[in-house]
């Protein structure tokens, strides 16, 4: 399914020194059932006003009604929750183990499917956050806290009562508990969402392999400039064209059309392959 010139750019990188980095974003959990977080499936109707989720996504929308923003995000936590890591998920989670530290993933997805795959926390760059978990809104601490289990899975139309709201509090402090994830209207920090890191690692690729996603956000933008800045390929990984398909093409690289179940295994697999026989 991968032609020799992609063979070659992989086996290429694996022989270098510098970080394997794949980058990842909604088109692989779509492959799972999780609807993207842009799509119809996203907006949200409060009273009689449709909410698109880049209203919804904000600090000044939990501010102004943290009931409604917990029922939303709850509802999308038990999508996620009900999704399985798919064949691309795993194939990530494979390359961790073939290449170790060398390998990074940098993921924009909060469901948490990398994970539950198999990828080692340590080395899942979460940079939007993880929805299974919460910390406290007035910032006592930046301690990360699982969302309750005692909250059960929610469909769009359930209400959020006041026992399970009075469970959204931080552990520590006793003030409200908000989503782990990164809203519209805050920034990347390396603290919470480890965004320094993912530049660092950028800037030490030997390849970046890029799997579904558009470049609607900044940070993967900046992670593929530094990459392609540097003169080391990207192979992006997507069913249409995107910024990064051209990155690609313009630095050395490829644009793969397929699905990331379909095209992640033998990708991984020729890293790991490259990996086995390279020169101690």
């Amino acid at each position: 399914m991968i032609d020799d010139d992609v063979r070659a750019t992989l086996e290429e990188a694996v022989l270098g020194e510098g970080f394997i980095v794949a980058l990842t974003g909604a088109g692989i959990s779509a492959e799972s059932g999780i609807p993207t977080f842009r799509g119809k499936e996203g907006y949200w109707t409060v009273g009689s006003r449709e909410y698109h989720p880049q209203e919804m996504a904000t600090r000044s929308a939990f501010q102004r009604m943290p009931r409604e923003v917990w029922r939303w995000y709850l509802y999308r936590r038990s999508v996620c929750r009900a999704a399985a890591p798919n064949a691309g998920h795993v194939a990530l989670a494979d390359a961790d183990r073939a290449l170790g530290e060398r390998f990074v993933l940098v993921t924009q997805n909060v469901d948490g499917l990398h994970l539950r795959a198999g990828s080692p926390i340590e080395r899942t760059l979460q940079i939007h956050g993880n929805i299974d978990f919460m910390r406290c809104a007035s910032a006592c601490s930046p301690a990360l806290h699982p969302v309750p289990d005692t909250i059960p899975a929610k469909s769009r139309d359930d209400e959020l009562g006041d026992h399970e709201l009075a469970q959204l509090r931080c552990p520590k402090c006793g003030a409200a508990a908000r989503p782990h994830v990164l809203w519209f209207d805050e920034s990347y920090d390396e603290q919470l969402f480890r965004a320094e890191s993912a530049l660092r690692v950028a800037a030490q690729a030997e390849l970046l392999v890029v799997v579904g996603t558009a470049g609607a956000t900044n940070l993967p933008l900046q992670i593929a400039a530094i990459v392609a800045r540097a003169g080391r390929p990207i192979v992006d990984v997507n069913l249409d064209d995107n910024p990064f398909a051209a990155a690609a093409r313009d630095h050395g690289g490829h644009a793969l059309r397929g699905s990331a179940a379909q095209l992640l295994p033998p990708l991984v697999a020729t890293l790991a392959a490259a990996q086995a026989a390279k020169p101690c």
